[in-house]
This record gives C-alpha cells, structure tokens and sequence, in this order.
C-alpha cells in the first residue's frame, strides 16, 4: 500500500530546510501511520537529497507527523541549482512510500 492512500502532504521550507507534513486522511489512522513513517523510513527516502538530520515532530491531535529535513534543498532557493528549489514535490515524494499492507480484520489503528 502506498502511504498516499491513508495521508496527504504539506510541504515548506525556510532557507535550506524543507518540511513536510504527513496527514491521515481519517483520524483512526494516525498510530499506523506514525508506526511506519519514521525520520528513519523519510532519511533513507531522501538519502540523496538530505544533507542533515531528519527530525520528527508528532502531531496527534490532528492526525499528523511533520518532518523537518535540514540542509535539503542544495543551500536554499536563492542558492540552489535544482528543478525545484522550495522542495514543493518532495512531499508528492514520500507519498509514494509503500507501506506494508494491514492484515485482514485487523483495526486500523
């Protein structure tokens, strides 16, 4: 299953860093999803591309995980040389995760 059937993204950024929040459409997802999204899991997705350290922040009360990459967008917009300075798909990115998929029966949460 890709993550992108349980959650959307919002993506920012401030200087070097991108952030990208995860958010499951349906609340009862929230603990499958902070189990199986990590800053582990979003490191080794943006090996490439993440510079620093990957940082979890949980935001239960609203269904979210953010993550904030630091050195992630090749010095910043003014500075960076990449197709996408601001780092707006990476969040289209790691909605493409796959996740493993729920056992038949078994609560969502």
């Amino acid at each position: 299953m890709k993550l992108r059937e349980i959650a959307h993204a919002r993506t920012g950024d401030k200087g070097d860093h991108s952030s990208i929040a995860v958010i499951a459409f349906d609340p009862a997802d929230y603990d499958f999803l902070a189990a199986h999204v990590t800053a582990e899991v979003v490191r080794a997705k943006f090996a490439g591309i993440v510079k620093g350290e990957v940082e979890r922040f949980e935001v239960p009360a609203l269904g979210a995980v953010n993550f904030l990459m630091r050195n992630a967008l090749g010095g910043g917009v003014t500075r960076s040389l990449a197709l996408d300075p601001h780092g707006k798909c990476l969040g289209s990115a790691l909605l493409d995760l796959d996740l493993p998929e729920r056992q038949p029966g078994a609560s969502k949460g």
